[in-house]
């Protein structure tokens, strides 16, 4: 999503226990990130609601969290597979030349020449290097290399200039 809007973090995957403390999927790098942030808002569908974060633990390979009015199973079931995002203002500032994920997709992609190659539809990691999926007159898969592949990015203006053959 855009700077201004939300970013997503993760997913209410479960209910842990019985006293409303619920498992989360999180998307954050690494997985307990997702604790610092105590003010979510959560949606399914067309619905949505704030929520805060009152306790939460990394437990083995899952997140779990208590929130505010969630004291027993039933209302923790309620919330299953409920989104959960946070406003950015609440991400950390970056350092020069680091990018927020969320901040790269919607960006117009356009190579040395010129030539429109779409925008940034998503990311992914493969264990070498992250991978930038752009979706124009079709789709492409470049690796995220800033100063080799990625050769500028300026999120003011949504663009990313990129080292990369429109045929390929």
């Amino acid at each position: 999503m855009s700077k201004q809007g939300l970013v997503h973090v993760g997913k209410i995957s479960g209910v842990f226990g019985v006293k409303g403390w619920l498992k989360i999927f999180s998307y954050t790098e690494p997985r307990g990130n997702i604790l610092g942030y105590d003010h979510w808002l959560v949606k399914k569908g067309s619905q949505d609601k704030p929520i805060k974060v009152i306790g939460g633990q990394v437990q083995g390979k899952n997140v779990v969290v208590q929130i505010d009015g969630v004291t027993d199973r039933d209302q923790a079931l309620a919330l299953m597979g409920w989104d959960i995002y946070i406003s950015h203002e609440q991400l950390p500032e970056t350092k020069e030349g680091e990018y927020y994920w969320a901040d790269l997709i919607g960006l117009d992609v356009e190579n040395l020449e010129g030539i429109q190659l779409g925008k940034v539809d998503s990311l992914f990691e493969t264990g070498a290097n992250d991978i930038l999926v752009v979706k124009g007159d079709r789709e492409r898969a470049l690796p995220f290399l800033q100063g080799q592949t990625v050769k500028s990015i300026d999120l003011a203006t949504g663009k990313m200039i990129v080292d990369w053959d429109a045929d390929f």
